[in-house]
């Protein structure tokens, strides 16, 4: 029996969303000033009145935007040593340490980009769906290649990411609206299984 999991990363199985960490442990001067500034956009998005990808390419760009990748690669490997295992839930980590590797795929679906995500998902052993950083010449441009992975995104990313696969079995994790469409479509969908 061939089998995918699909995890949702911040929240699902981490315990906080690993952005603003990022981007604090980035930059921890820069970050304060532009979340100072970017309040009023963060109070739209709350209220729903601001795009989520707008605001989000907006503040990760007031950080990263122009920094070489080679910086924020090791950067990003620097965070994953600091904050592995402690960001992740254990129940979720005992679980993913316990996946049968044999007949089955597992991919980390989220919203966070690559960049930081990345060393999670390699030491995890999964692949990686996220939202992606756009470098041109070696250089974060503040842009992202296609789409927010969020909501039908996540789920066209997915099917996008197997579709040369056929699965018994899907079972897919999540915590939030974002994860939806992900959880409906899969055989077994978890809401917040490992809260």
């Amino acid at each position: 029996m061939k089998k995918l999991y699909c995890f949702d990363f911040d929240g699902t199985i981490t315990y906080k969303d690993t952005m603003f960490m990022y981007l604090k442990f980035y930059n921890p001067s820069r970050f304060r000033m532009q979340f100072i500034k970017h309040i009023p956009l963060f109070i739209l998005l709350k209220l729903k009145l601001a795009e989520t990808e707008k605001v989000k390419k907006s503040f990760i760009g007031s950080i990263l935007k122009g920094q070489l990748q080679t910086k924020i690669e090791e950067k990003s490997k620097k965070f994953f040593d600091e904050h592995y295992p402690n960001i992740l839930r254990e129940n979720a980590l005992d679980f993913i340490n316990n996946i049968d590797r044999e007949n089955t795929a597992s991919l980390i679906v989220t919203a966070s980009l690559d960049i930081w995500a990345k060393p999670f998902a390699e030491k995890l052993q999964m692949n990686l769906v996220a939202t992606k950083a756009e470098f041109k010449n070696g250089v974060f441009t503040g842009n992202f290649i296609g789409k927010n992975c969020n909501g039908k995104e996540k789920l066209e990313r997915i099917k996008a990411e197997i579709t040369d696969s056929k699965f018994d079995k899907i079972i897919a994790f999540g915590d939030t609206s974002g994860d939806k469409y992900m959880l409906k479509w899969a055989n077994e969908g978890h809401y917040q299984f490992f809260h």
